[in-house]
């Protein structure tokens, strides 16, 4: 699919601001956006980062909450020809000092929160050369530290070649699940190919409409929320956005704001139907939700079809595909239905294919690596030549998940090929585990990882959450497994813990759920 020219940032910041200037474009707390102030406010702030010496090509990151001064930052950056770094405010000081540092970034918006972090770091950041508070302290204005630094920037469009469509304009870090967080370089086409190949086919598993009030439940920081917001960006739509997200105040918001639309991860819409009072009622405004970054128990999504009462579209991407590949179409989410465990289909204009370790394709029903094609794809990792390579192979990206494919060409999910634990030879995908133990009535939320063990190599272990005012023996848990997993696959210890560690995405991090164990952080049921 070739990139037409107006796919970018720029161009939408402008188009919206012509079709649609009064029309709200973001929602924050008691704060409305309009397109047409968007627009403007983008075009000042570009500006001020081409006065302050931001190049084109040049990194500008951002650390701090959600609000309307993150995703003006973006559009600005795109407006200057600069490349926006999200920073994961939940970040350690190393982290984060590795982000900015790996970056290369020469100018950091921060809100006061997050300075003293800053200020740790900074001296050994010898290219940050400007840090630009977001907010001033007593001032409710969140954004007030940013329009004093713009104060007096022209409003017109910035001088300067025209972004394409092949431009970088963002820069995610990925959440390190198997290691350093690596630098994922999204151009502007990533979003748009996906509501454009989805007009182009009439296909609507998953789209976005104008008069959309969009609802972004997941952090801008990572793939997840900062796509859903540019694709209602693209559509003129409202979004709305939360500081921090909360369940009992995206109830709230939905009801109270008639939203329409939102993509959530499985553990969010489980804390959301649990809020108190919540009923069918509660979300009568919702005409699509699509879910997606861990998997989702089948009571759970029996309980979304009845009480969400709108299509349900679940989705498989990753940071590096940058935007959607495969959806599990509304018509198939049908309570018992046979395709509810499969990830779905490959989206219009995307490819999927199952390989071995040679990289040949695999017949339906073997298992391999799941590989996809997409347009959106990622630029590469930044400054990792050899770590890019190793991801793509040719016009395809190795997702590093393991699955099948069925004869009618839908995508099941077994597992990350890191995370497979191999005990005595025999392959243990912890999903699978997970997926069975979620239907556990005392079960909330579980982690499954392997532990070194002298004589196999690897032993199971798993990490569990409980609902409120339950529990469960370790036997009551083997015996609710045995008969439904083989026996080799059922975990040797279960240990009980508050939570479990997860990306914004919301999923689980199992490399750290490891360390913990072998730390002994956790203790065994009993």
């Amino acid at each position: 699919m070739e990139a037409p020219r107006h796919w970018t940032l720029p161009a939408t910041s402008a188009a919206r601001a012509a079709d649609r200037p009064d029309h709200t474009a973001i929602i924050c707390e008691d704060r409305r956006t309009s397109y047409a102030r968007l627009h403007l406010d983008t075009d000042r702030a570009a500006h001020a980062l081409r006065a302050a010496g931001v190049r084109p090509g040049a990194r500008v990151a951002f650390l701090g909450r959600e609000s309307e001064y993150f995703y003006l930052a973006i559009l600005a950056c795109a407006k200057a020809g600069a490349v926006l770094i999200p920073v994961n405010w939940r970040l350690t000081a190393a982290e984060v000092d590795h982000i900015l540092g790996d970056s290369n970034a020469e100018l950091l918006f921060v809100e006061t929160e997050f300075r003293p972090v800053v200020e740790r770091v900074a001296p050994g950041l010898p290219d940050l050369r400007h840090v630009v508070t977001v907010d001033r302290p007593g001032d409710p204005d969140p954004g007030a530290g940013m329009r004093a630094w713009w104060a007096g920037a022209p409003d017109t469009e910035p001088l300067g070649p025209a972004a394409r469509p092949d431009d970088a304009v963002v820069q995610i870090y990925t959440s390190g699940t198997t290691g350093r967080p690596k630098g994922v370089v999204l151009a502007h086409r990533s979003f748009f190919t996906l509501p454009a190949a989805s007009r182009d086919s009439g296909v609507d598993w998953i789209d976005w409409r104008p008069d959309d009030i969009s609802l972004i439940s997941l952090p801008g920081f990572g793939i997840a929320g900062l796509a859903w917001f540019m694709h209602g960006i693209n559509a003129g739509a409202t979004n709305v956005v939360m500081r921090t997200y909360i369940a009992q105040e995206a109830v709230r918001l939905t009801a109270q704001l008639g939203v329409t639309t939102t993509y959530a991860a499985p553990a969010q819409l489980q804390m959301m139907l649990e809020e108190h009072g919540v009923t069918k009622a509660t979300f009568a405004s919702l005409r699509k939700v699509a879910y997606g970054g861990a998997p989702i128990s089948e009571s759970l999504l029996a309980r979304c079809i009845e009480v969400l009462g709108c299509d349900l579209a679940q989705i498989y991407a990753s940071t590096e595909t940058g935007t959607v590949v495969v959806c599990l179409p509304p018509a198939d989410h049908v309570v018992g239905g046979p395709r509810l465990r499969a990830a779905g289909r490959a989206c219009p204009g995307t490819g999927v294919k199952v390989v071995d370790e040679a990289r040949r394709p695999v017949p339906a029903g073997t298992i391999g690596q799941v590989c996809v094609r997409t347009p959106a794809r990622m630029l590469g990792y930044w400054h990792l030549p050899e770590a890019t390579a190793g991801a793509i192979d040719g016009d395809w990206l190795l997702m590093g998940d393991v699955g099948y494919l069925d004869d009618d060409g839908y995508l099941y999910l077994c597992d990350r090929i890191s995370d497979t634990i191999v005990v005595a030879g025999q392959n243990v995908y912890p999903a699978e585990v997970e997926r069975v133990l979620a239907e556990h009535p005392a079960v909330a939320d579980s982690a499954v990882v392997g532990l070194p063990h002298q004589d196999w190599g690897e032993a199971v272990h798993a990490c569990v959450t409980f609902r409120p005012g339950t529990r469960a023996t370790p036997r009551e848990l083997l015996l609710f497994l045995r008969g439904q997993v083989a026996g080799y696959k059922i975990p040797v210890a279960f240990h009980a813990v508050d939570e479990l560690a997860r990306n914004p995405a919301g999923k689980i991090l199992r490399r750290e759920v490891r360390q913990r164990l072998r730390a002994a952080t956790a203790d065994p049921v009993r």
